[in-house]
């Protein structure tokens, strides 16, 4: 049994294997599926393709054609498409626009196959789940569809329900894609770079979450309590709600919510909501996403976006999300306010501290290409310095120069061009610049904050005395080690000045450290048991001590502005 199953998955992926040649091959891939064929059999399968079918396919360009292949293929390939479109660093910006229009409409699949789901999946009846349920959906695609209905309790709400067989025919596409993959990275050199396999491995990851709607009822979840957690007069961002009870890894159950979609104009107008107030909200909304939450919304295309009648902006579907660690908000925010403020020296030093790649091959060339970007983008109309088109220019020198950047940082560029083309329609003459400022200055603010500083600072002491207490022991350790022949030191001079003037530098910030926490406590003692002589019934000792730890902390900070720099005597 487990023979006759064996050959039957190996029939059906050479089944599929040729049905891909079969579709390159109809789109003019000849040249690729040539490298795919060992035994040149390609010549076969273009007999076995209409006329018509390849006259049509010819009047596409290169890349239509290339969408066209991943829609033909279905959902695995639509999905890799999709994925695909938010690495501009591997692929040209016109595959990349082309990708961006993949669409997996496909017909709804049958009522009775939908509810099957439902009860396999719930275990029970459909009739006993809910108090209403419509069998016909409101919305399909390629992986699942959405139905309308109404819990027992009165509820409205929405089922996305997963397509039954999906799951296999996404893992059997996706080994086909490795065998494709390790073929191309085998036989053509100059595609190495790009890391087919890899990049299977990644979209593979990908979509195994996008499966399993658990993963997609978690970010549902984060992405509402982000919002209820905004008590801000400016929240305007409005999510879905789980209901956990009728939520597995194929069922996911949300409240219904009513709404326009933003993109339909006349029913906005109709509606009596004023457009230019919808732009700017939507663009406060995904902004304070970025930059506030750290979490935002990856996918914010018109069918994902429905104005309520409040005038707040209702996101939905919650498969594709971007997650930024807030040092990476930090730097964001110090990039875009070191391009307004034409600061060269400072984006390149927050590129480095983006990429983690502190070796730069040819500096001055960085330097002159950051220069005329900067340049071009101040010679633009003030309504035309989009973030996303600020974003896509610095991505070309990024990837030019060889700077290693976050994946989020392209998939935050690709949402804001799809963000940007949203507010175009609504209000033409938006400027965006004025509604981020705030935002990006925020976001530099909290690493400054002295909440922030004073709590790292006593955790910076607390590690340091757990450090010095464990310190003996590590060393006397250590010599056991040395004494017996473990360990073999050979210590030779070279520049050993700078290590220990740097040494030095650090001993004596942390001794200045030790003294201003030792004044601070001191001082506030003195303060709180009113000893010595008063001054308007408080401690003029405990107010000389403060003051004093005021100076000395000034003087600290500014001693650690300067950075780690070994004196000139040391570099000569």
């Amino acid at each position: 049994m487990g023979l006759l199953s064996g050959i039957r998955r190996k029939l059906k992926s050479a089944v599929r294997y040729n049905q891909i040649l079969r579709v390159l091959v109809k789109y003019g891939f000849e040249d690729l599926v040539s490298y795919l064929e060992e035994e040149k059999r390609y010549g076969w399968l273009r007999k076995l393709l209409p006329r018509k079918s390849r006259e049509h396919a010819a009047q596409y360009t290169k890349w239509a054609k290339m969408r066209l292949v991943c829609e033909e293929l279905g959902p695995t390939f639509i999905k890799f498409g999709q994925i695909l479109s938010n690495r501009p660093d591997l692929i040209p910006f016109d595959l990349v626009f082309e990708l961006e229009k993949l669409q997996d409409n496909v017909p709804p699949m049958a009522t009775e196959d939908a509810k099957e789901v439902v009860e396999t999946e719930l275990k029970d009846s459909v009739k006993t789940l809910f108090a209403w349920f419509d069998p016909t959906p409101f919305a399909s695609a390629s992986m699942a569809q959405v139905h309308q209905a109404i819990s027992l309790e009165g509820e409205r709400m929405a089922l996305k329900i997963q397509r039954p067989g999906i799951q296999d025919i996404i893992l059997e596409d996706i080994k086909v894609m490795y065998s494709i993959a390790d073929v191309l990275e085998r036989r053509i050199p100059s595609i190495q770079s790009f890391d087919p396999v890899g990049l299977v491995k990644n979209f593979e990851a990908s979509i195994l979450k996008e499966l399993d709607f658990i993963h997609e009822a978690i970010n549902i979840q984060r992405f509402y309590n982000n919002l209820e957690m905004d008590k801000g007069l400016d929240q305007y961002a409005h999510g879905p709600k789980v209901f956990q009870e009728f939520t597995t890894g194929k069922v996911l159950a949300m409240n219904l919510i009513d709404g326009i979609k933003i993109d339909h104009i006349s029913e906005l107008e109709d509606a009596s909501i004023d457009k230019n107030v919808i732009a700017k909200r939507l663009a406060i909304s995904y902004y304070k996403q970025v930059f506030e939450y750290g979490f935002f919304h990856a996918d914010p295309h018109p069918g994902n976006l429905l104005v309520l009648p409040n005038s707040h902006i209702c996101y939905l579907d919650f498969g594709m999300m971007g997650s930024i660690l807030t040092r990476d908000i930090e730097v964001f925010g110090q990039l875009f306010l070191s391009i307004i403020n034409k600061d060269i020296h400072k984006i390149i030093k927050v590129l480095l501290m983006l990429s983690n790649n502190t070796t730069i091959k040819n500096m001055r060339s960085l330097e002159y290409d950051i220069n005329e970007f900067v340049e071009k983008y101040y010679v633009r109309d003030i309504h035309e310095n989009e973030m996303s088109t600020i974003l896509l220019e610095l991505k070309d020198i990024i990837i030019e120069h060889g700077l290693k950047v976050p994946t989020h940082f392209y998939l935050f560029a690709r949402s804001l061009i799809t963000i940007e083309g949203v507010i175009a329609k609504l209000d033409p003459d938006f400027e965006q610049l004025t509604i981020v400022r705030p935002y990006l200055l925020k976001s530099v603010a909290k690493k400054y904050d002295p909440i922030k500083m004073t709590k790292n600072i006593l955790n910076s002491l607390y590690e340091i005395n757990k450090y010095m207490v464990e310190f003996p022991n590590d060393l006397k350790n250590a010599i056991a080690k040395i004494n017996s022949g473990q360990i073999q030191v050979d210590i030779s001079h070279k520049g050993i000045d700078p290590m220990v003037h740097s040494i030095q530098r650090v001993t004596k910030q942390l001794v200045s450290t030790l003294i201003i926490v030792a004044l601070i406590i001191g001082s506030s003692l003195f303060i709180i048991y009113k000893i010595g002589t008063l001054w308007s019934g408080i401690s003029s000792i405990g107010i000389m001590g403060l003051v004093i730890a005021g100076i000395l902390t000034i003087g600290l900070l500014w001693n650690l502005s300067k950075g780690d720099y070994d004196d000139r005597r040391f570099m000569n």
